[in-house]
């Protein structure tokens, strides 16, 4: 099958606001699997066992799943509120949980819906975002003259893995899928024919997005 791209956050972060003497702690993670954010999920329960709510949701690209949870707030207001946040920004293996300190003023349906989608959105931006695009993986064998001139061309446009010093040089490089027929034909026409990039798997490769 396909190496499909996907987009999720580049690190754990967490930020927080207070509105209407409510304190909002929004939290968020990368997670791959089910265990993993309900590991998460119950990190942050422990750390705010004080907490009136901890509302959370994920979405995974492991079977398509996405959970959420309103954790005592009415039905609507907290966990998918969460997960729309996650939806519209089309993160996947993510996790946010939100905790809510109570501050003694009802905030409403819609002030509620407002501040778990400002909390999320916050903990998202605090975390910045990266993209996993299908790439290549090469293995491109050169001698040590040619070292020289493809090293600068092979790491601007290309993933570096691993280079191997050897009876000559052989540099391993994920390409991404939409380059890769250009790239290989532009390392052979530097190279005067005499290197020739050898498929050896697929993979993604990261790309920070600013």
């Amino acid at each position: 099958m396909a190496l499909a791209p996907y987009r999720t956050v580049a690190a754990p972060a967490e930020d927080e606001f207070t509105e209407k003497k409510s304190r909002f702690i929004g939290y968020i993670a990368p997670v791959t699997t089910e265990q993993e954010a309900a590991a998460f999920i119950e990190s942050v329960r422990t750390r705010h066992r004080e907490a009136r709510h901890n509302c959370y949701a994920y979405r995974l690209r492991q079977n398509n799943l996405a959970r959420f949870s309103d954790d005592g707030e009415p039905s609507g207001t907290a966990g998918r509120p969460i997960l729309e946040v996650l939806q519209r920004e089309e993160l996947t293996d993510v996790c946010v949980v939100v905790t809510r300190y109570f501050g003694g003023i009802l905030l409403g349906a819609g002030g509620l819906v407002r501040a778990y989608s400002k909390s999320a959105a916050d903990a998202v931006t605090k975390a910045g975002m990266v993209s996993y695009l299908p790439g290549t993986i090469l293995d491109i064998p050169m001698d040590y003259s040619r070292y020289g001139t493809l090293e600068g061309f092979i790491r601007a446009n290309a993933e570096v893995r691993n280079v191997a010093f050897a009876q000559n040089v052989v540099v391993t490089a994920a390409v991404e899928d939409t380059n890769l027929l250009k790239f290989m034909k532009e390392v052979t026409e530097r190279s005067d024919g005499r290197c020739t990039p050898v498929t050896i798997g697929t993979g993604y490769m990261k790309k920070e997005e600013i």
